[in-house]
């Protein structure tokens, strides 16, 4: 256990028991125990292997390089279809953990596996999001936006081209491009 994190675990919380619990399972794993982005993140040799979160419906489990494990029990859930590499277990209820405590463990020791074989995730290539309309024709009509946009790290780009395309009217694409053009002629990331 890691002092640092204790206090995610004795704040009131609606899942303080479930995360109490799925502590213990993963450090029975014989992971590292940090914090990263403010919640539970356990490691091996420095890497990412899972994190407790909790969110209103349920709390999860979320397996960084999830897409990579067999889900021999169908439960792996991918949280948007845009999410690459990471897959989440999710709980409502003690009992649901306590149930599938030895599934858990499995699904993390295969996790730890694929970390000690320095398996990855084949990610998407930036050029392979679709980039709406609204957006080629700023890029087309601002040739300093453009080379900004393409001075931009592949993961800003994405954040980007996943924001403006997440919009279902056009208005509402043309209305996040204008916002965002000032960011991205500053070099800064959506979230930046």
């Amino acid at each position: 256990m890691n002092p640092k994190v204790d206090f995610y675990f004795n704040k009131a919380s609606k899942w303080q028991e479930e995360y109490q619990k799925l502590r213990t399972i993963v450090l029975d794993c014989g992971l590292t125990e940090e914090l990263k982005w403010g919640v539970p993140c356990y490691t091996l040799n420095g890497s990412n292997v899972v994190l407790i979160h909790g969110f209103k419906e349920y709390c999860a489990l979320l397996f960084h390089k999830g897409a990579l494990l067999k889900d021999s029990e169908d439960i792996l859930i991918q949280q948007t279809e845009n999410v690459q590499a990471a897959r989440q277990l999710r709980f409502t209820t003690l009992e649901e953990i306590l149930e599938t405590e030895p599934t858990i463990k499995a699904y993390i020791h295969e996790a730890v596996e694929v970390e000690k074989a320095g398996l990855k995730v084949e990610l998407k290539k930036t050029k392979e999001f679709d980039m709406p309309e609204e957006f080629k024709t700023a890029l087309e009509e601002d040739p300093e936006l453009k080379d900004a946009f393409k001075a931009l790290t592949p993961g800003r780009q994405r954040g980007y081209l996943l924001h403006f395309s997440g919009a279902k009217q056009s208005k509402t694409r043309v209305s996040r491009i204008e916002k965002a053009t000032p960011d991205i002629l500053a070099g800064k990331g959506l979230n930046d």
